[in-house]
């Protein structure tokens, strides 16, 4: 009888491999993975020690050639005569000296920036000074003078007996005094102890026609600004005008004042038979269908897709067509839309 032959034995059943297999439960490709990750990082450590990259040549004459020729030009630059550009710190130095006057009395509305710098301020906080007093109409008190940014106190106290104001202004509610017959800064007030501000609202005012009306008769209405009438007319220009009263309250600064609304609906009307502006849904285009309150961008882009898909509406009730069209919505919308 032959002996059958003996098995032939891989490189992953010998040694180590074998090792690992019996011990680590690892399979034969495994094994044959494991083997070929250490002889990566084996080589990765190894390359380092074995690839020596060439050193750069190092020429010291070329560089103290360089340092010479720089050490040169520097003592030139530093030659005598030589003028530089004033520094950050020597910008005072770029400005003419000014000749000191002896201090006596002066008046502060009536110096110059010079006049400043010839009494010991510095010349950008005179220049501060003058520009402060020309924007607001003089100085009126010492006071305003002392809090000048830049203005040290010791210079302030020296030239404060000199100035010819007084120490504060005066208290709230105090007036200067006035020469007889010369004009008056502060007109008398004939009819109260304050001045009215605002004109005064007609107590008994009589109803006027809300499509018809500006903003000037808006404001005669308690509680009724200039804004608040602007919005009013934009809002009767969006729509194409009023139909009811009570579309006041859709007017977006008008939500939240149901009073300002009362207001409103008690002082106008709406004039019987009147006929709002309307849009033609066949002609007009998506900017000027969206600008309609009751229209709005969303829907007029579905009126101007459902147009050219389906061709031109026949009646305004083609509108309900459109699935997003609520009833209520349609019932706001219908006296404003035509199809020509």
């Amino acid at each position: 009888m032959k002996p059958s032959p003996r098995p032939r034995r891989s490189w992953a059943d010998a040694g180590p491999l074998r090792w690992a297999r019996r011990y680590m439960g690892y399979s034969r490709a495994e094994a044959r993975g494991m083997v070929g990750l250490l002889a990566v990082l084996a080589g990765a450590l190894l390359l380092p020690l074995l690839w020596h990259p060439a050193q750069p040549q190092y020429l010291p004459a070329a560089d103290q050639q360089q340092l010479d020729q720089l050490a040169a030009n520097l003592a030139a630059n530093r030659a005598p005569g030589r003028t530089y550009a004033p520094r950050p710190f020597e910008r005072a130095a770029r400005y003419p000296a000014v000749a000191q006057v002896p201090l006596g009395p002066f008046d502060p509305n009536a110096l110059t920036a010079e006049g400043w710098e010839a009494r010991g301020v510095p010349h950008f906080v005179a220049g501060r000074i003058v520009k402060y007093r020309d924007a607001a109409g003089g100085f009126r008190a010492k006071a305003q003078i002392k809090k000048m940014y830049g203005l040290e106190d010791s210079v302030y106290q020296r030239l404060a007996p000199f100035m010819q104001l007084p120490e504060a202004l005066p208290g709230r509610g105090e007036r200067p005094a006035y020469a007889a017959g010369g004009p008056s800064k502060f007109p008398p007030f004939a009819d109260s102890k304050f001045p009215n501000k605002f004109p005064s609202k007609p107590k008994h005012l009589q109803p006027f026609d809300l499509n018809a009306a500006d903003t000037t008769q808006l404001m005669q209405i308690r509680g009724i600004g200039a804004g608040r009438a602007k919005w009013v007319v934009q809002y009767r220009n969006q729509l194409g005008g009023y139909l009811r009263p009570d579309q006041l309250g859709e007017i977006f600064v008008l939500r939240d004042a149901p009073d300002l609304v009362d207001s409103l609906r008690k002082y106008t009307f709406v004039r019987p038979g009147f006929a709002p502006q309307l849009v033609n849904v066949n002609t007009a285009t998506f900017d000027e269908l969206y600008l309609h309150p009751y229209i709005r961008k969303p829907l007029a882009r579905l009126i101007v897709a459902y147009r050219k898909q389906h061709g031109p509406y026949h009646k305004p009730e083609d509108l309900q067509q459109i699935p997003t069209l609520k009833p209520d919505d349609w019932a706001k919308l219908r006296p404003y839309v035509r199809c020509d």
